[in-house]
Order: structure tokens, then C-alpha cells, then sequence
């Protein structure tokens, strides 16, 4: 760990790059040093051949920012605040570079930041590779390197029955616009476990009010799905539309303080916001948007569905990624044993 005050380098300096950290068990700095020619660009690459550029352009528009943001943090780290992700010469890192990239970002960082980081790195690398600015032997030398380790405890937690009825009661007592629409998120958020990111692209030819399904288009990862509202939010959806009208267009919109529907997407941010502020109103304790798809998993997989359909519904590209989101807690546990018989 490092000292109060102090942070993890590798930087430039006369064709040497340093690594310099502090060691917690001996409390001694370690300096590693490599010899380097310059990181920085000679000559600017065309978007179409620089290997950071091409690499964000592959991702999903909500992953780019973070991407952009790890890409920068390293480029900042390796160059001494010299470079971003624009400006550094990505072909000409070794695994010299990587390796102490990866030891300095360890050492300032929660092992899930680094792995993100490091992905982000290794998507760079690759297209580097693939556009032919990196041969396959310094490349592979480069990715080689030790596994990450991390096994944090479980992100977020499962809203309660009463805490969900507490907001919808506080939405549904709000007889203005904002009230409708509030009321219709939540029902969404609950009975479908979206991604604030895909609630917010949804539109109103997404939704059937008969049935009840949504079309999720372009989810995480650009795939589409289908999704189906329990009835208690399909009438919350209707209701909201029958105040909305069936104008094309978002199928949550913003409003404004005089109740005037904009007729657009809000932003993921709107979501969040919105749910805090009903969160305080319900006295209903802290919780994220992401809550309430932990909370649609693990409602669905305490209900005995098959984790196989839960993994479908919640768009998710493998059953690990639902149970990781199963946030029933000792409980269940303690209910399963009971079915053993003596």
C-alpha cells in the first residue's frame, strides 16, 4: 500500500522509464527501472490506424467513456502525465511496460479497477496487433501476465416488498405528470430488471400494452431481447401513457417543472436522480438503479425460476454473471436444508 500522500509512477525521463511505489510489508520504496525509447507519437496516426482510437470506436457508446478514461490513466502513468490515450505510441509497449503498469495500478487501486484498466489495455494491444503495428511475438509477450486476484464482497443488495411499495405509493400519491412517469420507471425497473442505460432508449413502439413485452434494442454487448411486465406494471406503464400520449418517440421522457412533457430520452443520470429523490420521499434506505436488477434476480431465482431464464430476461451473456446478482442472502440457505429429509 502506499503512503499517505504518495502515489505510484512510471514515468519518462531521458529515455528511461521508472516504477517507483512503496513496498507495506518493508515500508521501502521500490524503484524499478527500464530502459526506453520515447512513448510519445512521432507523427499523427489516422483515426482508422490508431489502435486506441479503433478500439473505443468498437465498443458500446456507454462503455467508451470509461474505456477512454483507463486508457488515459495509463498513457498519464507511463509518460508522466506527457501522453493520453491520443498521444501515446500503444505499438511500442513491451512487457516491461505492461507488467509494471499492472504492479503500479495494484498498488493504487481495487483490484476490479485494475482489471478494467488492464482490459482496456490488452483491447488496445490487440487491435495494434490486428492493424499490423505490433508483431504477434512482442504482443503475446506483452498480455502474458499474472492473473489478477479478487474476490470482493457483493456489490449493492435486494430491495425489500415493503421498501418497493413504499415508492410506489409515494410515486402513485404524486398526482402530477412526474408522478405518472415515476410510477411507470419504477414498475419498469422492478418488473423487468433493466439497465438504467436500456430504460432510457426505450421507446414507446418497445412497448405492447397488452402483453406487457419490451423490446430491448442494441442492450449491452448490442443485443436485443425480449422482456414482459408483470400486470401490476403494466397498468403503471399504461397509466403513464394515457398522460403521455402515444406520440413516437422515448417511451420515459423528461418534464419540466410546469408539467410540459419533452418528448426525447432522459439521460441515465435523470434515473438516478429521480430514484433518490423518491428514495428520501418513501424514507426508503440508499439504494443505485442497479438495485432493482439485483433485486429482479433474485426475487425470480427465490421463486424457483430456473437460473437459465433468469439469465435471459436479465440479458446477460452467462448464468455466472446471474449469480452473481443473487442477493438473497442467508436465508435461502437456511430454507434449502430444511428439504433434506432423515
Amino acid at each position: 500500500m502506499l503512503r499517505l500522500g504518495e502515489r505510484a509512477t512510471v514515468y519518462c525521463e531521458s529515455s528511461v522509464t521508472l516504477l517507483t511505489y512503496w513496498n507495506a510489508p518493508s515500508d521501502k520504496r521500490i524503484s524499478v527501472t527500464l530502459t526506453t525509447t520515447s512513448l510519445s507519437l512521432t507523427t499523427a496516426l489516422p483515426l482508422t490506424g490508431h489502435p486506441a482510437r479503433v478500439y473505443l470506436n468498437s465498443l458500446s457508446l456507454g462503455s467508451q467513456p470509461t474505456m477512454k478514461q483507463a486508457l488515459d490513466a495509463i498513457a498519464s502513468l507511463l509518460t508522466n502525465n506527457e501522453c493520453d490515450a491520443d498521444t501515446l505510441d500503444w505499438a511500442a509497449l513491451t512487457y516491461q511496460h505492461t507488467a509494471a503498469v499492472q504492479a503500479a495500478l495494484l498498488e493504487i487501486n481495487a483490484p476490479a479497477t485494475v482489471q478494467k484498466k488492464m482490459a482496456a489495455l490488452r483491447g488496445v494491444l490487440t487491435v495494434a496487433k490486428k492493424l499490423k503495428l505490433m508483431d504477434a511475438e512482442d504482443y503475446e509477450a506483452a498480455v502474458d501476465l499474472p492473473r489478477i486476484k479478487n474476490h470482493p464482497l457483493p456489490r449493492g443488495r435486494a430491495l425489500t416488498q415493503a421498501e418497493i411499495t413504499a415508492l410506489i405509493k409515494v410515486c402513485a400519491s404524486d398526482t402530477t405528470n412526474q408522478g405518472a412517469r415515476d410510477t411507470a420507471l419504477i414498475g419498469i425497473l422492478r418488473g423487468a430488471g433493466l439497465r438504467r442505460a436500456e430504460v432510457v432508449k426505450l421507446e414507446v413502439r418497445d412497448f405492447d400494452g397488452d402483453s406487457g413485452a419490451l423490446e430491448v434494442r442494441q442492450g449491452k454487448g448490442g443485443k436485443d431481447r425480449t422482456v414482459y411486465l408483470p400486470e401490476g406494471a403494466i397498468a403503471f406503464v399504461n397509466d403513464w401513457l394515457s398522460t403521455r400520449g402515444n406520440q413516437p418517440g422515448a417511451l420515459l421522457c423528461p418534464i419540466q417543472k410546469g408539467g410540459q412533457i419533452q418528448y426525447r430520452k432522459m439521460t441515465p443520470q435523470a434515473v438516478l436522480l429521480i430514484l433518490q429523490k423518491r428514495a428520501k420521499q418513501a424514507g426508503v434506505e440508499s439504494f443505485s438503479p442497479h438495485d432493482f436488477r439485483r433485486t429482479f434476480c433474485s426475487d425470480l431465482l427465490d421463486a424457483g425460476i430456473d437460473i437459465v431464464t433468469v439469465q435471459k430476461l436479465a440479458g446477460h451473456a452467462s448464468p455466472v454473471t446471474t449469480a452473481k446478482y443473487d442477493r438473497r442472502g442467508e436465508e435461502v440457505k437456511r430454507r434449502a436444508v430444511q428439504k433434506l429429509g432423515f
